[in-house]
C-alpha cells in the first residue's frame, strides 16, 4: 500500500464530498473500540469502497483499507486501487495481508459480507433452514460470506498464540514475527480483535439521467445496462443530494469465540503452524465463523435507518387491495410515524423525529409527492384521480443489475424486510379498514394534545405566574350533528379560554367546536420563548385534521395571531369550507413590537461578546385579560409572529373559499390598515370585511363581544352547511 496515494485519495474524496450534495450523518461512533477492527458493511454502491474508508479514517485516525471486487482491478485503475488500500478479492495473498495488518495495527479493514453489491437489497427470506439471511445475486441466492469472521478468528488465533507461547516457545514467536512482519509483540499482545457491524442507508433512492451518465454515454459505445444503472443511481446520489446514514453497531469481540477446548489446544500447541496449515480445530473455527456471521448480519440489517419511503412502500405492499385512496394511504403512513418503536429495534431518519402532521395536510416537504412521482414514473403505480392502483410489477423483481433504476420501490421495500417489529406494525396498520384508521387518527391527536399540554405545563410551570391548568387546556364541544365543525384558534400569549365565549355561542347553534392550544401557550413565557411559528402551525393542523375526520365540513377561524394561523391553514388545505379572521395582524404598532428589531440586534451583539446577562429576552406586557395572557413577552416570540405574517402575505390570493375579516376600529395592537390589506389580497369571490367601533384588541371578550359572535354566526349560517 502506498501511504502517499492513500492520503491523496483522502484529499480527492474530500473534494468530491464538498462538490456533491450528499449529506452524511454518522451515528454510534462511540461503539468503535480500540484495537484491531474489521468493519462489516452492507453493500449497495461502488462508491462505498472509497468513501467509507475515508470517513472511518476521519473518525479513528487509523488507515482503513477495503476488499474490492476483482473486476475493478483491470488496467490502470487496478494499479491505483492497490496503492490506496483497496485489495482485490482474488489476490492470492489476500488473507495473509489482512491478518498481518490487523495484528500489527497498520490498518483496519472494510469488508462487505454479501460478497458483492446487493442492488435489489433482497437479503432476507423468512423460514430458511440455514438462517434467514439469503443474498440475492445474478447467480442465484447464497448465504452471506463468513470471510470477515474467518479473518477475524485467524487474527485472534495468532494474537492469542503469541500471547500464550511467548515465554514457552520463543522460536515459534520469532518465526511468527517474521511471517507477519511484526516489529514488537507488545502491541499485538495488548490489543484485541473486533468486528464492527455498520449499516449504510440511503434516502432517497432515485436513479435518473445526470451529468455523469450523459458523459459516460458520450465516451463509451454500447455501454452495458449494468454500468448505466450504476452511473445513474450513484451519480444521482452524488449530484442531486441524498442523505447517507452511517450507523456503527455494538462491536463483536472475537476473543469470546476462542474458548473451546479444541481451539485453545491449537493456540498453545508446540508445533509449527504455518498460515495455511490445517489445524485440528478447523471445524470448530468454521462453526464459530458462521455464528459470528449470523450475529453481524443481524446487527447490520437491524440498524437500517427507516425513512418515509420505507413506510409508503411497505404499507402499499401490505394493503390487501390493488386500489387505495391516496389520502387513506397518507393517513396510514402518518399513523406509522407515530408508533413508539423501541429505538433498539428501529432507527428513524432524522425527518421522522419531527411532527409528521403535514403528511395529511399539505405535504409541504413533498415526502408523499416525491415517493409517488418515482412510483408512477417507473410504472409500479398508476394514479387515477385520487386513487392509486398498484401495478403487477409493484414489488416484482427486475433484472438484478437494473432493478435500482427500473423498480426502486421494490428495492425500498426489500431494505426493511429484516425489521420484524416494524413489519408487524405496518402489516397491522395496512390491514385495518379506512374507518378504523380515521378513528385511530382522531384518538391519537386528541390524546397527544392533552399529553403535550400537561407535559409542557409541568416542565414550564412558574409559581405565581402560570395560570390555572384549565386555562390552557384544549377543549372539544360536541354539536347536534357532525355536519359542520368549527376550528377556533386563540391568539398570541393567550390560551384556548380566550375563545370560550365564541365557542359556547356557536356550539349552542349545533356546531362541533374544537379549540386547540398553540404550542408554547397556556404555560409560561419561557415555553413560548423556545417555540417557532411552525410549532403553532402544527398545533392548528392537528386540530384541523381531528375536526376534518369527525365532521363533513370544517370552518377555520381565529383571533389575532390565531386569525393569521387560520388564514395560513386556508392557503394550504383544499377541503376547508370557510375561514373567518378576527383582528388578523399584518402590522403591529404596540410599543413592544416597535422595539423588537433593536432588541434583537442588541441580543446578537451581546451574544457575540458573551455578555448573556445583558441580553433582553423578554419585554413587559400589560394584557387586557391578565387571567389568560402572559405578563412577559418573549422577544423571540414576536420575531416568530413577524415571520408567520410575512410567510402568509404572498399566499393570501390562494384562498378562494368564503372568507370574513372582522376588525376593531380603535384596536391598539393590530392596525386596521393591515387587516384591510389582508382582505384585499384574499382570492375569495365570496368575502366580506366588517369594521366594528371597538377601542380594544380583545373584542371576543368583554362588553359588546356578542356583536362579534352574531356576525360570525351569521357568516357561517349563510354558507348553508
Amino acid at each position: 500500500m502506498n501511504k502517499f496515494a492513500y492520503l491523496t485519495t483522502g484529499i480527492a474524496i474530500k473534494a468530491i464530498s464538498e462538490l456533491s450534495k450528499t449529506n452524511i450523518s454518522i451515528h454510534g461512533e462511540e461503539n468503535i473500540p480500540q484495537g484491531a477492527k474489521i468493519y462489516v458493511i452492507n453493500h449497495f454502491t461502488r462508491i462505498e469502497t472509497l468513501f467509507l474508508p475515508y470517513h472511518i479514517n476521519k473518525l479513528t485516525g487509523t488507515p482503513v483499507w477495503s476488499l474490492a471486487d476483482a473486476g475493478l482491478f483491470a488496467g490502470r485503475l487496478g494499479g491505483y486501487l492497490n496503492k490506496v488500500g483497496a485489495l482485490s478479492t482474488q489476490n492470492p495473498d489476500r488473507d495473509l495481508l489482512i491478518v498481518k495488518s490487523l495484528l500489527t495495527g497498520e490498518a483496519s479493514w472494510v469488508i462487505f459480507p454479501e460478497g458483492r453489491m446487493v442492488k435489489s437489497k433482497k437479503i432476507y427470506e423468512k423460514g430458511q433452514k440455514k438462517g434467514e439471511f439469503m443474498v440475492e445475486s445474478p447467480d442465484g441466492k447464497h448465504r452471506p460470506h463468513t470471510g470477515a469472521a474467518a479473518l477475524a478468528l485467524r487474527t485472534e488465533f495468532y494474537r492469542e498464540r503469541i500471547r500464550e507461547i511467548n515465554k514457552s516457545n520463543p522460536d515459534e514467536v520469532k518465526r511468527l514475527q517474521e511471517l507477519f512482519h511484526i516489529d514488537s509483540i507488545d502491541p499485538v499482545i495488548e490489543n484485541d480483535t473486533y468486528i464492527v457491524p455498520v449499516n449504510l442507508t440511503y434516502y432517497p433512492i432515485r436513479a435518473k439521467e445526470n451529468l455523469l451518465s450523459k458523459l459516460a454515454e458520450t465516451l463509451i459505445d454500447d455501454m452495458p445496462e449494468r454500468m448505466i444503472d450504476e452511473i445513474m443511481t450513484e451519480g444521482t446520489m452524488l449530484l442531486s443530494g441524498v442523505d447517507v446514514d452511517i450507523r456503527f453497531g455494538e462491536p463483536i469481540k472475537i476473543e469470546h469465540y476462542m474458548k473451546s477446548t479444541a481451539i485453545q489446544k491449537d493456540i498453545s500447541s508446540d508445533e509449527v503452524i504455518n498460515f495455511d496449515d490445517p489445524i485440528s480445530s478447523k471445524k470448530m473455527m468454521q462453526k464459530s465463523a458462521t455464528k459470528i456471521m449470523e450475529r453481524y448480519m443481524s446487527s447490520i440489517y437491524s440498524m437500517t435507518t427507516v425513512n418515509a419511503d420505507h413506510l409508503f412502500a411497505s404499507i402499499l405492499r401490505f394493503i390487501p387491495f390493488r386500489e387505495i385512496d391516496e389520502m387513506d394511504l397518507r393517513r396510514r403512513v402518518f399513523l406509522a410515524t407515530t408508533k413508539d418503536f423501541n429505538p433498539a429495534k428501529v432507527y428513524r431518519h432524522q425527518d421522522l423525529y419531527k411532527n409528521q402532521i403535514h403528511l395529511i395536510t399539505d405535504d409541504r416537504y413533498c415526502q408523499f409527492e416525491n415517493f409517488l412521482s418515482i412510483a408512477v414514473e417507473k410504472g409500479v403505480i398508476e394514479k387515477k384521480d385520487n386513487m392509486l392502483v398498484k401495478g403487477e410489477s409493484f414489488c416484482s423483481p427486475k433484472d438484478f443489475h437494473t432493478t435500482r433504476s427500473e423498480n426502486p420501490v421494490a428495492v425500498i421495500t426489500n431494505e426493511v424486510e429484516p425489521l420484524r417489529d416494524l413489519q408487524e406494525n405496518l402489516r397491522n396498520i395496512a390491514s385495518q379498514s379506512s374507518l378504523t384508521i380515521k378513528q385511530w387518527v382522531i384518538k391519537y391527536l386528541k390524546d397527544k394534545s392533552h399529553f403535550d399540554y400537561e407535559k409542557d405545563y409541568t416542565n414550564f410551570y412558574i409559581e405565581g405566574e402560570s395560570k390555572e391548568i384549565d386555562v390552557g387546556m384544549p377543549y372539544f364541544l360536541k354539536g347536534r350533528t357532525n355536519r359542520t365543525g368549527i376550528l377556533l384558534i386563540h391568539g398570541y400569549m393567550a390560551a384556548p379560554l380566550e375563545v370560550k365565549g365564541l365557542s359556547l355561542y356557536l356550539n349552542d347553534k349545533g356546531y362541533y367546536i374544537y379549540a386547540p392550544r398553540l404550542n408554547g401557550h397556556g404555560t409560561s413565557p419561557e415555553d413560548l420563548a423556545v417555540k417557532t411559528y411552525m410549532d403553532w402551525v402544527e398545533s392548528v393542523e392537528e386540530g384541523y385534521i381531528m375536526m376534518r375526520h369527525m365532521c363533513d365540513n370544517v370552518i377555520i377561524g381565529g383571533f389575532s395571531t390565531g386569525a393569521g394561523l387560520a388564514l395560513d391553514l386556508a392557503t394550504r388545505v383544499n377541503d376547508a369550507s370557510g375561514v373567518f379572521a378576527v383582528s388578523p395582524p399584518m402590522k403591529l404598532h404596540d410599543l413592544s413590537s416597535k422595539f423588537v428589531p433593536a432588541v434583537n440586534t442588541w441580543n446578537k451583539l451581546m451574544a457575540k461578546v458573551r455578555i448573556k446577562k445583558a441580553q433582553k429576552e423578554f419585554v413587559a406586557n400589560s394584557p387586557e385579560n391578565p387571567h389568560i395572557n402572559y405578563s412577559r413577552n418573549p422577544v423571540s416570540g414576536i420575531i416568530e409572529l413577524d415571520r408567520l405574517m410575512k410567510s402568509i402575505e404572498p399566499l393570501l390570493p390562494n384562498i378562494t373559499i368564503p372568507a370574513m375579516v372582522i376588525q376593531g376600529f380603535g384596536d391598539p395592537v393590530v392596525n386596521p390598515t393591515g387587516s384591510r390589506k389582508i382582505y384585499s389580497l384574499l382570492g375569495s369571490k365570496d368575502k366580506e370585511y366588517l369594521l366594528i367601533n371597538f377601542d380594544r384588541h380583545g373584542i371576543l371578550l368583554g362588553e359588546g363581544s356578542e356583536r362579534v359572535y352574531k356576525a360570525i354566526g351569521d357568516f357561517i349560517q349563510r354558507l348553508g352547511l
